[in-house]
């Protein structure tokens, strides 16, 4: 039973050797590995606690209903 946890343990203590060793690797690699689980996680958290999305922002410029008069008086003759 002991050599099925083998590679684990091996792969444990390369961990803490580098963690060691080489901290700010090791936590950049840290860092950047739950990054995408928590894009993945967070969101149904916050819905789960009642964050609301906002409206999502208009792209374009409303234009008015009426008609469009020409632009006078700018030397556009």
């Amino acid at each position: 039973m002991a050599s099925l946890f083998s590679p684990f343990r091996s792969t444990y203590r390369y961990l803490q050797r580098q963690a060691h060793e080489n901290p700010v690797i090791f936590y950049s690699c840290v860092i950047g590995a739950i990054g995408p689980v928590l894009a993945i996680g967070v969101p149904p958290i916050r819905r789960h606690f009642g964050y609301v999305e906002p409206p999502p922002l208009p792209t374009g410029y409303p234009l008015p209903n009426r008609a469009r008069r020409p632009v006078q008086g700018y030397d556009d003759e």
